[in-house]
């Protein structure tokens, strides 16, 4: 991946397909010049009201064919998380490279209110980002660290 002019990355070209269910939506597209990720759209054909403690997973209208090397993350929206207690349930949601269905985003109410969520509302956030594959090296003992096997909280502990 190469830089332009001004230190920000190339875009990275994605195939995507619009499914009928989506006409007439916007494509994903960034809020801002500086943001991580696109915004993804409800394409419902009627409002879906989501309960108190309800879940469903929303339409995005979209399928995409991501590089190998790359995932998309879907991700939830702060705005929605903070006003109205919705996210997403398996966040983030992972968008293998070799998946071509569409985009689905499952999303709960967290909130006391149902919430409404209709077509073309922004209900998530998707990230492209780059892929580490491992190969696995048994070994007996870990190398040594200060924190050795301290596990959730141990670092705030005196």
């Amino acid at each position: 991946m190469t830089t332009l002019d001004h230190g920000a990355p190339e875009a990275l070209a994605v195939p995507v397909v619009r499914l009928p269910h989506a006409e007439g939506l916007d494509l994903p597209a960034y809020a801002t010049a500086g943001a991580a990720g696109l915004d993804l759209l409800a394409a419902l054909d009627a409002p879906l009201v989501l309960e108190p403690g309800a879940f469903a997973t929303v339409p995005t209208g979209l399928s995409v064919a991501l590089p190998p090397g790359y995932e998309g993350q879907v991700r939830p929206r702060s705005g929605l998380a903070a006003r109205q207690g919705v996210t997403v349930l398996n966040a983030p949601g992972t968008i293998d490279a070799d998946y071509r269905g569409e985009v689905g985003v499952i999303l709960i109410n967290h909130g006391a209110e149902p919430v409404t969520i209709t077509r073309g509302l922004r209900i998530a956030q998707f990230v492209v980002a780059p892929v580490t594959r491992v190969t696995w090296a048994l070994c007996q003992h870990l190398p040594e660290t200060p924190r050795g096997t301290g596990g959730f909280g141990s670092t705030g502990v005196a």
